[in-house]
């Protein structure tokens, strides 16, 4: 189960997270941050560790494709190992990045076994739906905003409803795209269905992107993609 047994136990309020390391679908080694029996993240060991490992991590990278601003500003909700950033900071070298991940315990394990500070970004510890909502009050402008924060296996509600979707309108300047990682656990599709429909209500275009990855998770990811 616990592959090389690489294993560090993070305490994340009353649940352990368990980091430890495991072989990946071609034998490469992948380490991963687990919560509940879900892999909330992971990343490679090797001169591959900016590479995503998860097909929706490869999603936000397509998503951050349809924005051309030359230096964009990038809001990653949900901070993980930060494979998002990561990836951002692969493919969009010149990007200004910040990330919002409310358990200081989740960013220091992402430093310490992750190589998040590889990614360059600035870090804020705190409530992602607070700092959204101050942000826009504040007039700040992203080009790229990515969610992919979870409690556990589930999505955050605050950042899935109508004053959230409010609050990314106001931030996304124009050309941005925000994209959402949302897991239809079991085949449920209600959470998907009701956020698509939030986001509807304040943007013109939302697209989904099926994430399928049966190498890694019985669920599927989708992303949902609205654009400024």
């Amino acid at each position: 189960m616990f592959g090389n047994l690489d294993l560090h136990i993070v305490r994340l309020g009353l649940r352990p997270t368990l980091v430890y390391t495991v072989e990946g679908p071609e034998g490469e080694a992948v380490r991963v941050l687990s919560c509940g029996g879900v892999f909330q993240s992971a990343t490679y060991l090797d001169k591959k560790r900016m590479e995503p490992v998860f097909e929706y991590y490869r999603a936000f990278g397509r998503a951050l494709e349809g924005v051309e601003a030359p230096a964009p500003r990038v809001l990653v909700v949900g901070g993980g190992g930060f494979a998002v950033p990561k990836h951002v900071r692969e493919l969009r070298p010149e990007a200004r990045i910040d990330v919002v991940e409310i358990d200081v315990r989740v960013i220091e394990a992402a430093r310490r076994w992750f190589f998040a500070d590889e990614a360059g970004v600035r870090v804020t510890c705190g409530d992602g739906f607070d700092f959204v909502c101050g942000a826009a009050l504040r007039g700040e402008k992203y080009d790229f905003i990515a969610l992919d924060a979870f409690s556990g296996s589930a999505p955050v509600a605050s950042l899935a409803g109508a004053e959230a979707a409010r609050a990314y309108a106001k931030l996304l300047a124009p050309g941005g795209v925000l994209a959402a990682n949302v897991v239809t656990l079991d085949g449920d599709a209600t959470f998907l269905r009701d956020f698509q429909l939030v986001l509807e209500a304040e943007f013109s275009q939302v697209d989904l992107m099926a994430c399928p990855d049966d190498a890694w998770a019985a669920d599927d990811n989708f992303l949902l993609m609205a654009r400024a």
